[in-house]
Parts: C-alpha cells; sequence; structure tokens
C-alpha cells in the first residue's frame, strides 16, 4: 500500500487496484469510514456485556448448588463413615 501523507488530501493506493473504482481513496474519508467503522462495531457490542454477566451468575449460583449438595453428602454419617474407612485403609498400607 503506497500511502502519501504530505497533504490534507493524501491518497492510499492499493497495489494492482491502481484506475479500478475505490484503488485511490483520500486519507480523510479512509479516516472517517475507520472511525464510523469502530463505532458501529463498539455500538454492536455493547449488547454482549449484559449476557456475559448474566451467564457468570448463573455459573456461580450452579456452582453454590453444587457445593451445598456436597457438603450436605459429606456431612451425612453413610459417607462420612465410607471416607473414614477409606482413609484408615489407605493409612494400613
Amino acid at each position: 500500500m503506497n500511502m502519501n501523507m504530505g497533504s490534507a488530501n493524501a491518497l492510499v493506493t492499493i497495489p494492482g487496484r491502481q484506475g479500478r473504482g475505490l484503488a485511490t481513496i483520500p486519507e480523510r474519508v479512509r479516516t472517517k469510514v475507520c472511525l464510523t467503522d469502530a463505532r458501529v462495531r463498539a455500538w454492536l457490542s455493547g449488547e454482549d456485556e449484559g449476557a456475559v454477566t448474566a451467564e457468570y451468575a448463573v455459573v456461580l449460583v450452579a456452582a453454590t448448588g453444587f457445593a451445598a449438595v456436597l457438603i450436605a453428602l459429606l456431612k451425612s454419617g453413610e459417607v462420612r463413615t465410607l471416607l473414614l474407612n477409606i482413609i484408615k485403609k489407605a493409612l494400613k498400607i
């Protein structure tokens, strides 16, 4: 890409595209197009922020529920006895 930065109306030349439609566009137009594109992308991506936050909230609630189930299981007498027997057997070896 050949760029002439000397003037406000500098042209950007795309190699292999000379004389074809948008082969050369003024730098100021190119800058405005890029800024508009960035604004549109930023505006469109703004909708995902709430979705991501909601997904994190669902994951945290699910993890908390899973932890509560595990704690309830580990506090039960049967599971406690099973775990103690496994630990005693492992320490005998």
